[in-house]
């Protein structure tokens, strides 16, 4: 970490030692300020998977946007590079795209991972995917590349996908302005009853999105249902176990980078 600072001259000063997370061109960064050093403000580079805090209290969850609402290009928290960036992924040397836009911001959980040597019985024995928690977000505000949301779970799908267990946690936005929409919202069973249209969208598109390149539908696990509110807790906390036990090193981590 210490090997990617960069520093700054001119910017404002504060008092004290002020940290804040900011994102530029797609990866996070963190600005220290030390009052030692006037008018120097030193920029590091964050690990949006590794140095996010996963809770922020009172059942609410911090979200990362990997992928804006509307837009097509595949982008995802590369893994296995030091201090995980968020880069447009590439398969064959190009770049990847959806061959339509996704309707919601999709993303990730931080400090969450699906260990890939655990095969969950609860979801016909799938293995996880080797990532963090994707997440689809369905609010009305389109979100930026890198921007943290705080978020509440809603529910869970569960996608099987080439063998590897994908959770899509149903996530909606905790907003100042908006709150009709949180209430309407904020439980599956709200959703049912008030827009299980919703639900019915976001499951036919990931089961479907692989079909104009000419692959097979993808599965859900639990009955081709979303799993309620409580499950997808449920979910959170076995993954965040997880990570905890891979930056730990007491799991094998392969090319993945923990730093």
């Amino acid at each position: 970490m210490m090997s990617s600072f960069r520093k700054l001259i001119g910017e404002e000063n504060t008092t004290g030692r002020e940290k804040k997370v900011e994102m530029t061109s797609a990866v996070l960064y963190k600005l220290v300020h030390d009052a030692k050093e006037d008018n120097v403000t030193w920029l590091f580079q964050v690990s949006p998977w590794h140095d996010i805090p996963l809770h922020l209290g009172d059942g609410a969850f911090n979200f990362i946007v990997e992928i804006p609402k509307e837009s097509s290009a595949k982008m995802e928290v590369a893994t296995d590079e030091i201090s995980t960036p968020i880069k447009q992924d590439k398969k064959k040397g190009k770049f990847r795209y959806y061959p339509y836009n996704i309707n919601w911001n999709y993303g990730l959980l931080p400090q969450t991972w699906e260990d890939p040597s655990f095969a969950n019985p609860e979801v016909d024995g799938a293995f996880g995917d080797n990532d963090p928690v994707d997440v689809v977000e369905i609010g009305e505000s389109r979100g930026n590349i890198g921007q943290l949301m705080k978020v509440k779970p809603l529910g869970c799908l569960a996608m099987i996908d080439e063998e590897n267990l994908i959770g899509k946690l149903l996530q909606f936005r905790w907003m100042i302005r908006g709150l009709h929409l949180l209430m309407m919202l904020i439980t599956l069973r709200s959703i049912s009853r008030k827009n299980w249209g919703t639900l019915t969208t976001i499951r036919d598109w990931f089961k479907d999105y692989k079909i104009p390149d000419g692959k097979t539908a993808n599965n859900f696990a639990l009955g081709n249902k979303a799993a309620n509110k409580d499950y997808a807790l449920k979910v959170i906390t076995e993954t965040n176990e997880s990570w905890a036990k891979l930056v730990k090193r007491s799991t094998p981590a392969g090319e993945l980078s923990l730093v």
